[in-house]
């Protein structure tokens, strides 16, 4: 960044788009600006000695939120991105879980921000905590370059999951800058390039891929706010078109979004010729969806071999697989697709198609840097190497994975310290998948993590949240199906034998409700059972797993049951 101010101080490092033209204009902010800001911040920040300790960030504000960022790089500070609660109980829940984790030496926000955010630290027994505005902090503080290297710890990058136990990965500047070397080898990108999109910036794909990525090319962010996209999907190909984004991406649902929801009224406005890679990633990718979206949008310039299917996680910084860049030269794989046998998948077995029986196309994601990363494919049980065509637990290795988990050492060994015939310290993703001529195909996970939306979820969130819906729910469980796109379902217990007297239309859409409200998704189905139908290990725990065969299999008998159409498919004719 300072290189990159020094370079070209005037070119625009930010670019923030408006919710809608009608509401305002595009605002610049140029590297001068930025780094002055970031400076100014920074050495605030350092005479209140910050350096070394966490600092807080929960921004509304896309051009404070990344001054912020960069105060804390500048300052030799831990940046702790977070999302804003919006007053919801779950993402209150969460952050004062990761303040409580994280232990900060401060909360950075905005003015207008600020009085909720010190009222929620304060009920939350967390008023010791200095919380600031950081767009009122008093300037003519002197800064000083920080003595860093890459092992520093550069921030901590909170993965999508439980309330009660937050994780926090440790990302050093050294993986930091090995991640961007990656992306730039991968995507092809370079000096000035226009990178952009909707995603939030306290999620590693907004924060990696869409702010980071560019600063560090010395190119230009374009940002759009998430909610602008959700109200309307055509701003997203509108920024790129209008901004020359030759870079974007987002996970499966958003591209699915857009094909159903853009007219043909706003698609003859577009021209999407410069977009160049167009990435799907952070939640299973659909086939169908590239292949429609494609069709889709041809006519306005959308070129074949945009779209890209890639993966990444938090505990690798961002990406592992995602090319090589198209103009390489190279066959990138993007393309590819596997047609399997879908019960032989189920029991993660890769075997051709069979006459007559389902099938389950699966998306290449694409090749690893090898410049940088190794991807191996292991036997979770064995821990052996399995060879290309064999399914197994995808293992990651290289300088951009991350350090482990934030002072959680029984985590970090089981998840970043394992072995396979010597090869030294690898990362068990916890993912299923095959390496078919040199790229990966994601074919499932090992955890009941629910990832919607490109966000993990665990299921006792859901659960916890749906329980206090009624008193009448007994035990209940919550887990993903897998389909083109993964679909919720809540098969929940009702204590009571009374159940004509009961709305039970009502009762699923509560759950409905509830769920979308607390988690922002969109459930497809619920099933109300009966008092012994969710089956639980002889300790109590939940079995998940026997739910969801026994719900794809047509063995539950509800009460009653709500499912969305792609839902009704696969549970089978039984239903």
């Amino acid at each position: 960044m300072l290189d990159r101010t020094r370079q070209a101080p005037d070119r625009d490092a930010l670019v923030l788009l408006p919710e809608s033209d009608e509401r305002g204009r595009a605002v610049s902010v140029s590297y001068r600006a930025l780094d002055a800001a970031a400076r100014e911040l920074a050495g605030w920040l350092q005479e209140r000695g910050a350096a070394g300790e966490r600092v807080l960030l929960l921004h509304g504000s896309r051009r404070q939120f990344a001054v912020s960022f960069l105060a804390c790089l500048y300052s030799g500070a831990i940046a702790v991105p977070v999302p804003v609660t919006g007053g919801r109980g779950h993402h209150e829940e969460r952050v004062t879980g990761i303040v409580k984790e994280s232990a900060p030496c401060a909360v950075l926000t905005d003015a207008a921000l600020a009085p909720d955010v010190s009222r929620l630290l304060a009920l939350q027994g967390h008023g010791h905590v200095l919380c600031l505005a950081a767009d009122a902090v008093p300037g003519h503080t002197e800064w000083r370059l920080p003595d860093l290297d890459r092992d520093t710890v550069a921030y901590l990058q909170y993965t999508s999951g439980s309330t009660g136990s937050p994780r926090g990965v440790v990302v050093t500047h050294g993986n930091l800058l090995a991640n961007q070397e990656s992306l730039g080898r991968l995507l092809g990108t370079g000096p000035g390039a226009r990178i952009g999109g909707w995603l939030p910036l306290h999620h590693d794909m907004g924060l990696v891929g869409q702010l980071l990525h560019p600063l560090w090319l010395g190119g230009t962010s374009v940002l759009l706010k998430p909610e602008a996209f959700v109200k309307r999907p055509v701003r997203w190909l509108e920024a790129v078109s209008r901004y020359g984004i030759e870079v974007s991406g987002a996970p499966d649902f958003a591209y699915e979004l857009c094909v159903r929801r853009i007219t043909d009224e706003q698609l003859d406005g577009l021209d999407l010729s410069r977009w160049r890679v167009a990435v799907s990633g952070g939640e299973p990718v659909s086939p169908r969806t590239l292949r429609s979206f494609h069709e889709r949008f041809a006519s306005a310039g959308l070129r074949p071999g945009t779209m890209r299917a890639a993966y990444g996680l938090a505990e690798a910084t961002l990406i592992v697989t995602g090319g090589p860049a198209p103009d390489s030269g190279a066959d990138s794989g993007a393309d590819e697709e596997l047609t399997v046998d879908a019960e032989s998948l189920e029991q993660h077995k890769l075997r051709g198609p069979r006459p007559g029986k389902p099938v389950r196309t699966l998306v290449s994601c694409g090749t690893p840097d090898t410049a940088a990363t190794t991807v191996r494919i292991v036997d979770p049980d064995t821990l052996e190497e399995v060879p290309d065509g064999k399914i197994g637990e995808i293992w990651v290795s290289g300088p951009g994975v991350a350090q482990g988990y934030w002072r959680d050492r029984a985590a970090t060994a089981e998840r970043f310290e394992a072995s396979t015939g010597g090869a030294g310290c690898q990362l068990r993703t916890g993912d299923l998948g095959v390496l078919h001529h040199g790229s990966l195909h994601v074919t499932g996970r090992l955890r009941d993590m629910i990832v919607v939306a490109g966000r993990n979820l665990y299921p006792q969130d859901l659960e916890h949240a749906v329980q206090r819906i009624s008193t009448l729910f007994g035990t209940g469980t919550a887990f993903a199906v897998p389909a083109e796109r993964e679909r919720v379902v809540v098969v929940q217990e009702l204590r009571t034998h009374e159940r004509y007297a009961l709305d039970l239309e009502a009762v699923a859409k509560d759950v409905q409700r509830c769920l979308a409200e607390e988690f922002d998704i969109a459930v497809g189905g619920v099933l109300l059972v009966r008092p012994g139908t969710v089956r639980r290990t002889t300790s109590g725990k939940v079995e998940r797993a026997a739910m969801r065969r026994l719900f794809l299999s047509g063995g539950i008998q509800p009460l009653y049951q709500h499912l969305d159409k792609e839902l009704m498919a696969s549970a089978g004719s039984s239903r």
